[in-house]
């Protein structure tokens, strides 16, 4: 009798419930269209601008989708234990790029090969959240809110500070706010993360103010103030900081409801300055209007309400934390990208996830997809082990 009792509640368990064949299930199909939608967009809309571009994108994103498959059958658990080596090889990355890397319109980014050029700093989004997700998990039972919050923020600020110098602001500002992402997931007094970002403010408000005045510039910083402030620089150096979003603004315009179609490759398109990366979204607007921008910030809005499931669903605190920096990560860059195109915000650099042309942003946003596909992976196989499983 005891041993039939000790085999009872096997018996009838579907061996999928104990692992065998859970990848089948791993995959978040509302996730995986929608980042394959948003890859169509982007071959479609390269496609009017330059077909050599389109060809390289349709290989980039390619590659990132068999990564993220690869990805999604991985358990991000085993990442855990690794995240110092993540730490120093994301502050080599960025230091190898400050020192060999090659200068592309007054910034130092990337380093090239033959075809192709590496971004330290696109990759180190993802480096960044695993090994700040990693931390606050091995340190938040033995350190208090106020101590945790100093040693996140001081070691993000780190790499923070090494992507500002190259200068990119835009990857430093996704850095910071995948940061505040993991610390409030964690549940973090909120009072702490309130004082931060007044401090990070105040920084602000004195580069834009103080830098100035004793003779700091950069390009950077001059669009900043000509945004804030146009009569603060000279009015020849205000319209030049101001006109890419002045020509975005006109195509956008131009773009009206349904937009001009394959007529944008004579018109104001053309005039668009990096119309294939940072102002993307204007060439997209421009040639499918209205419609087209909306289909494609709705493609944003499904990944986004996805991965705030997946932190809901995840099997632990780690995988939560891991979901919350990457949506922080998409959710900074799309708000950015299409604040910048629209006029709402300064221009600060910063690539549109998946639509926007270059290998290292497409792979890096990939590689987080398939971490997010890994988490809810893990979550469903949890779920399944114990007699139930997460609806779609």
């Amino acid at each position: 009798m005891a041993a039939t009792a000790i085999q009872d509640p096997q018996q009838g368990r579907d061996p999928a419930s104990l692992g065998l064949r859970m990848p089948r299930l791993g995959i978040d199909p509302v996730l995986t269209l929608a980042s394959i939608g948003l890859g169509v967009a982007s071959l479609v809309t390269l496609g009017g601008l330059s077909h050599a571009q389109m060809v390289r994108q349709g290989l980039f994103l390619g590659v990132g989708l068999v990564l993220m498959l690869v990805m999604s059958r991985f358990d991000y658990s085993r990442l855990r234990e690794l995240k110092w080596g993540f730490y120093v090889i994301l502050i080599g990355a960025i230091l190898l790029v400050l020192g060999a890397g090659h200068s592309t319109a007054g910034s130092t980014r990337a380093i090239g090969f033959s075809s192709f050029s590496f971004e330290s700093s696109e990759v180190g989004k993802v480096l960044l959240i695993v090994f700040l997700a990693a931390f606050v998990v091995d340190s938040s039972r033995k350190t208090s809110s106020r101590d945790l919050v100093a040693r996140v923020f001081l070691l993000a600020l780190i790499p923070t500070m090494l992507v500002i110098v190259e200068p990119d602001l835009g990857s430093g500002l996704v850095y910071v706010s995948a940061a505040f992402a993991v610390l409030y997931i964690a549940g973090v007094d909120w009072r702490y993360l309130a004082a931060v970002f007044a401090l990070g403010v105040v920084a602000l408000a004195v580069v834009l103010v103080v830098g100035p005045m004793v003779g700091f510039h950069t390009y950077q910083s001059e669009r900043l103030t000509a945004f804030l402030d146009p009569g603060a620089l000279p009015a020849k150096k205000a319209a030049g900081a101001l006109w890419q979003q002045q020509q975005s603004q006109w195509a956008i315009g131009a773009g009206g409801k349904f937009g001009l179609g394959a007529a944008t490759s004579q018109n104001e398109i053309n005039f668009v300055p990096v119309n294939s990366t940072d102002f993307i979204f204007a060439a997209l607007a421009e040639r499918f209007g209205f419609a087209g921008a909306a289909a494609v910030l709705s493609l944003y809005a499904l990944i986004i309400w996805r991965t705030l499931r997946i932190i809901a669903a995840a099997k632990n605190l780690f995988g939560a934390l891991i979901a919350a920096g990457v949506v922080a990560m998409l959710l900074f860059q799309v708000f950015v990208n299409v604040g910048v195109a629209v006029d709402i915000l300064p221009d600060t650099g910063v690539t549109l996830p998946l639509l926007s042309y270059g290998g290292s942003s497409v792979l890096t946003t990939f590689l987080a997809l398939g971490l997010l596909q890994s988490i809810h992976a893990q979550a469903r196989m949890a779920a399944a082990t114990k007699g139930r499983v997460l609806s779609i």
